[in-house]
């Protein structure tokens, strides 16, 4: 099912407890470093630490790095489907995806789930909902933006590449199956095989070929012997948390040298 691609690394910069001038440095560094792709994260408040401290909004800053960068490339890890309009999001993506091309195509990776995070919900006035209906709203948002991005003119300089986190069997893994090109998950290496079966099912159902799907998972907390055993699974883009104000950039280094030994 899963083509073989070159091993990836993605960096997501925490856009909490920092100064903006202190992740402006920190994109600029990992760029020259060799980093894969860059992600932050779409939530209002810091996910750990002072819930108070320091915080900055996602959408904002992704078209700041669409114009810093010149290489890598970049989305959120993910965007919260429920707080922005639909035809909206696939706007912003566009307009994203042509700040960032250098006369080719776009670098944006449009990366979405249904959110989680009950704070965010009620401090901006989003209805929280279940997670079955946030799920629902997700499904109706991804044909919504894939709508809008056929109407758009100028159109996105390429197919924007759509990246969908979670595991459930029944709605999130079948959202997969109709709209992603990178699948994202937290799962361990031993159910890996399990939940690419549930995709490559549903799959079948919306009649559409998954060849090319990548599959992501998230480098925190886990050792290379890890990382080895998700590579097996067919694992090949790797995630790994990032946050300051003490960057630690040796991290970044060790994997940047397991990422390019699995690459040969």
């Amino acid at each position: 099912m899963l083509l073989d691609t070159p091993v990836r690394l993605g960096v997501q910069i925490a856009p909490q407890h920092v100064t903006y001038p202190q992740i402006r440095d920190a994109v600029l560094r990992l760029e020259e470093m060799g980093v894969d792709i860059l992600f932050n994260w779409d939530h209002f408040f810091p996910l750990s630490g002072d819930p108070e401290g320091l915080h900055f909004e996602s959408w904002t800053m992704l078209a700041a790095w669409a114009e810093q960068t010149e290489r890598v490339e970049f989305g959120a890890l993910v965007n919260c489907n429920s707080y922005r309009n639909p035809d909206l999001q696939a706007d912003m993506a566009r307009t994203i995806d042509h700040i960032s091309a250098r006369g080719g195509e776009g670098r944006f990776i449009f990366a979405t789930g249904s959110g989680w995070f009950e704070r965010d919900y009620t401090e901006y006035g989003y209805e929280f909902g279940t997670a079955g209906s946030r799920l629902n709203d997700l499904a109706d948002g991804l044909a919504r933006i894939e709508e809008r991005w056929q109407k758009l003119n100028p159109a996105p300089t390429r197919e924007i590449p759509v990246m969908i986190g979670g595991k459930g069997e029944q709605k999130t893994l079948r959202l997969v199956a109709r709209h992603a090109d990178i699948w994202h998950s937290f799962v361990a290496a031993e159910e890996l095989p399990h939940k690419l079966e549930v995709v490559e099912r549903w799959a079948e159902k919306e009649q559409r070929d998954l060849s090319r799907l990548v599959v992501s998972n998230e480098l925190h907390r886990r050792s290379q012997d890890d990382a080895d055993e998700l590579y097996a699974a067919g694992t090949r883009l790797f995630t790994l948390n990032f946050s300051g104000p003490d960057y630690d950039y040796e991290i970044v280094r060790s994997w940047l040298r397991w990422r390019d030994a699995k690459n040969g």
